[in-house]
């Protein structure tokens, strides 16, 4: 968290847009933090969405998409793999968002799949809140058990390996 890679996902979907591609954005259903319809990051940049339910619901809504961007893709199921493979062979170009671990340092829903099959791989880090080094770790700091847990610095602040083990 807090690396922006939701910023990064609208910038690159704003360059689709300038070259006059066809995009389609998609959010999970359950990422309600900021907007139920838009997909927003931390600083408050936004873009319209499709809201699914699931990762297949995704293949009913790209009718002529050049380009498809998915947010949040840690929150989606194991389906999320096979669509972006079929979008993938249908020459679609497919930017994914996502955490690739959880609040307990372990690979996150369909992220580390995503990751194996992907083209291309950019790597965000937040910065650590303790010591100011790149941190890798999202530590909920609040003490609910649930994989998923939505929220903001309320919930979880960003940590170096080293800081995060030193809090767990």
């Amino acid at each position: 968290m807090f690396s922006g890679k939701t910023e990064e996902l609208i910038r690159r979907v704003n360059r689709v847009v300038l070259a006059k591609k066809t995009v389609k954005i998609f959010k999970p259903a359950l990422e309600t933090r900021y907007s139920v319809s838009e997909v927003v990051s931390h600083n408050k940049t936004s873009v319209p969405a499709v809201v699914v339910n699931d990762a297949k619901e995704i293949l009913s809504h790209i009718a002529s998409a050049e380009v498809v961007a998915i947010d949040e893709a840690q929150f989606f199921d194991t389906q999320l793999i096979s669509v972006c493979k079929q979008l993938a062979a249908k020459n679609i170009r497919v930017i994914v968002a996502g955490l690739d671990m959880d609040y307990k340092g372990e690979p996150f829903g369909p992220m580390p799949q995503m990751l194996a099959i992907a083209d291309q791989i950019t790597k965000l880090h937040a910065i650590c809140i303790e010591c100011g080094n790149l941190a890798n770790f999202t530590h909920r700091i609040n003490s609910e058990e649930e994989l998923i847990v939505l929220g903001e610095k309320d919930k979880y602040t960003a940590l170096c390996r080293v800081c995060y083990n030193n809090k767990k």
